[in-house]
């Protein structure tokens, strides 16, 4: 009797409870109720259309169709796969390099300090060999982290005077597995046009708004940002929970210049946004003990969010790292998909970091002498009339491009190549830039990029800019 007394209650407290309801949620969940019933009773089943054809005329159809192909189909003969195909390198990549059996100076490849073949590393190498073994086949959660990468990350926060520091174990996916790891949908990235390929793939993963500024042009990112404060007045609640970050190079792969860090700095802190700093090309570079750029500049470091680098240049080893501020580095350890996901710096490189770092602190003598070359290289290549030369007079890469432009970018991509076939029969290995065209956002024009190092001597150097020039005179360009 009294269970029916409760139920008696709870349907007289239902019932008011309905009565005191508003009228909107009782218009709503009648036609909740409408909806259902029709879902469930008046809604019909989905039924394949009917085919008239018979099951001839189908086997003819199947064996007419042809899929589009995986890849489009490339030519034997494309110049690209001819360079690949006629530039077998044996041996080691030091400052001389032996190309289909020629020994030729190398300035081609980023050896800016000339550390690749350097004894003590191979040394060093070779003890952690034996000690650990070639591979760590595990992400660093997963077992893969070994104390030699522990201490390597110590070394680099050290060496860049930052509180952590986190590496990875591919230059290419550090930069663009760190934007991601920030920067999401619904964020706006303001990027320079002419950034390298791996950050124009870190932008694309993290989906969020990209506004490309014009190479350098600080003019145009202020222009930029102006907009961008515009629109945030308009929704002052989505622009507070809005994350906006400036992404530049130290020193461009692409052009060889250097970005002009004193003034993003000042733009950072007058519109409120974030600096991200790629220096894959200007670590172990620039700055008295080559810190990078911010060095270079004169900035404390505080003022940058994330630094990324590769550790594939200047320290000669494979892999990259970022560092900046405890609580920002560890969030990569959870959210960077190329540390999470990808198998750990074999342990012999990590060794062979640690020791090119104490190299680089023992000599700072190689950044002078690195400087004094590019001084030197930059200063020759602008005695030839037949190029122009792109590239900051301090910067070790620099870009050779034609003065008078075909009009054909592969026509002037061969003509550049002739030259340095021609170059490499005489001992001199230089390199045509090559891009994934399809896919760059700014295509760079074509151009030989020329690479110096700091164990180059004055003479080679005046030598190659001399076979250079009678290279580019005597040939119609």
């Amino acid at each position: 009797m009294a269970s029916y007394q409760e139920l008696a209650v709870d349907l007289y407290e239902l019932f008011q409870a309905f009565l005191q309801a508003p009228l909107y949620h009782l218009i709503l969940e009648l036609l909740l109720i409408v909806w259902i019933i029709r879902l469930l009773f008046f809604t019909k089943s989905y039924q394949l259309p009917v085919s008239d054809l018979t099951n001839k005329e189908k086997e003819e159809l199947i064996c007419e169709w042809q899929p589009e192909p995986l890849v489009p189909d490339v030519d034997e003969n494309d110049p690209a796969l001819n360079v690949y195909n006629n530039n077998l390198v044996t041996g080691k990549l030091g400052k001389y390099v032996t190309i289909n059996d020629r020994e030729c100076l190398n300035l081609a490849t980023f050896n800016f300090l000339g550390i690749v073949g350097d004894p003590t590393i191979e040394e060093e190498a070779i003890k952690s060999l034996k000690k650990y073994g070639v591979g760590s086949c595990g992400p660093r959660g997963f077992y893969g982290t070994v104390d030699v990468h522990l201490e390597l990350e110590k070394r680099l926060a050290q060496f860049m005077q930052c509180e952590e520091a986190i590496i990875y174990s591919y230059g290419f996916a550090t930069i663009a597995s760190a934007i991601p790891a920030y920067s999401k949908r619904g964020d706006v990235v303001f990027c320079d046009e002419g950034v390298n390929f791996a950050i124009q793939k870190g932008i694309l993963a993290s989906r969020s708004t990209v506004r490309y500024f014009k190479h350098n042009d600080m003019a145009d990112l202020e222009r930029l940002l102006i907009e961008q404060q515009n629109e945030d007045k308009k929704n002052l609640k989505k622009a507070k929970v809005t994350r906006k970050f400036i992404i530049v190079e130290g020193l461009y792969i692409n052009y060889g210049d250097i970005c002009p860090l004193s003034e993003i700095v000042e733009l950072k802190f007058k519109y409120k946004v974030r600096i991200f700093l790629e220096e894959s090309m200007s670590f172990g570079v620039l700055g008295h003990y080559g810190r990078g750029v911010t060095e270079h500049f004169g900035i404390p470091i505080l003022h940058i969010d994330l630094i990324s680098a590769s550790i594939e240049n200047s320290v000669g080893s494979t892999g990259g790292f970022c560092c900046g501020k405890s609580y920002i580095i560890d969030h990569q350890r959870l959210s960077g998909l190329g540390y999470c996901f990808s198998a750990s710096l074999p342990p012999m490189l990590a060794s062979s970091a640690i020791q090119s770092l104490k190299i680089m602190e023992e000599n700072t003598g190689l950044f002078l002498k690195l400087k004094a070359n590019s001084q030197l290289l930059h200063n020759e290549l602008h005695s030839i009339k037949e190029i122009e030369v792109i590239g900051s007079p301090v910067s070790p890469i620099k870009h050779i491009q034609l003065t008078q432009s075909s009009g054909n970018r592969q026509e002037d991509s061969q003509r550049l190549q002739d030259i340095v076939d021609y170059a490499k029969t005489k001992g001199y290995a230089f390199t045509v830039a090559r891009y994934l065209e399809s896919e760059e956002h700014h295509l760079p024009p074509t151009s030989i990029r020329v690479v110096c190092n700091s164990s180059l001597t004055e003479k080679e150097i005046k030598d190659a800019c001399f076979l250079l020039k009678q290279t580019f005179s005597s040939r119609t360009v």
